[in-house]
């Protein structure tokens, strides 16, 4: 709904998953459209959504949507994850067949959209000053302001390419605690067993150590959770995705873990995590999606 924002007196509107009626009469008072919302370059994070149904709303009324560009805290040149099937998962956690980590700031993501998706809308996109493509937000002289509660660092933006997958099991992925994304546990997980079967699989740039911890609120808020705590030691070789596919499959031999299908493929972007899976097969056949994807996104890259 419409309220007044207490320091400036303007009006504000809400843009909730399924869009506002009022936002038509809001943009009728609008010369133009500034976006300028700090991302976290995973495609289940939702404020490219609204972004994307800004420019629809704009094109329909021919207003310009002008960007203000930040850089893609993870990263703009690491691709991975499956290509979502926009025919059968489309939603407000991932709308466009693009995969999980897609490499683009917001800037150049509705460059992307514009013209691949026909929106048309009249858009202006003002670069960041001084971003390479291989930087993460860390390394560059800008303030880390949480894009939301449960993303307090980098690190954890990172993680959660993969372990947002865990968010459609009975297993916590850490949101209560003070490292969301970073633990993943269950009461009924055996931390130590876990631990070893993950850091088994050697995957590069991280190692997985036993944790115990009692979530304050979300899944299993009050009880003691045991699980593992994902320590990312080479942020350049880790693979964020690929660990949520081994943790989503070790997590699943417990018989008490329950996933919810559907959830599953709607952040996943496909139905081929429903059965059993084999995580480096999985990850190999993201490849070929992922390289169309490259090609399709290399015209609309700003740096």
């Amino acid at each position: 709904g419409e309220y007044t924002d207490p320091d400036t007196g303007v009006p504000l509107y809400d843009l909730p998953a399924k869009g506002n009626p009022a936002i038509g009469e809001a943009l009728e008072k609008c010369d133009a459209v500034l976006y300028d919302i700090q991302d976290v370059g995973a495609r289940f994070y939702t404020y490219i959504y609204c972004l994307a149904y800004l420019m629809h709303e704009c094109a329909a009324r021919h207003k310009p949507v002008i960007i203000l560009d930040r850089p893609d805290p993870i990263g703009g040149t690491a691709i991975e994850g499956a290509i979502l099937d926009e025919s059968q998962y489309s939603s407000f956690v991932g709308r466009y067949a693009m995969p999980s980590r897609y490499a683009m700031t917001c800037g150049e993501f509705a460059r992307w959209l514009n013209v691949t998706h026909g929106v048309g809308c009249e858009l202006h996109v003002v670069r960041c000053l001084g971003w390479e493509r291989d930087m993460y937000a860390d390394e560059t002289d800008l303030a880390w302001i949480n894009p939301s509660p449960n993303l307090p660092s980098v690190t954890a933006s990172l993680i959660y390419i993969g372990t947002c997958l865990v968010e459609a099991t009975n297993v916590s992925e850490g949101r209560g605690t003070t490292r969301p994304f970073e633990l993943c546990g269950a009461p009924w997980c055996r931390a130590t067993e876990l631990a070893e079967k993950l850091n088994a699989a050697q995957l590069e740039g991280v190692f997985f150590s036993p944790a115990y911890f009692t979530p304050v609120f979300g899944k299993h808020a009050s009880e003691i959770c045991r699980g593992v705590q994902i320590n990312v030691t080479d942020r350049r070789a880790f693979r964020p995705h690929l660990a949520g596919l081994h943790l989503l499959a070790a997590l699943r031999e417990y018989p008490e873990c329950e996933v919810r299908e559907n959830g599953l493929c709607l952040r996943y972007g496909t139905d081929a995590l429903t059965g059993w899976f084999d995580p480096l097969e999985t990850a190999e056949k993201e490849e070929r999606g992922i390289e169309k994807f490259r090609a399709e996104r290399a015209p609309f890259l700003l740096y």
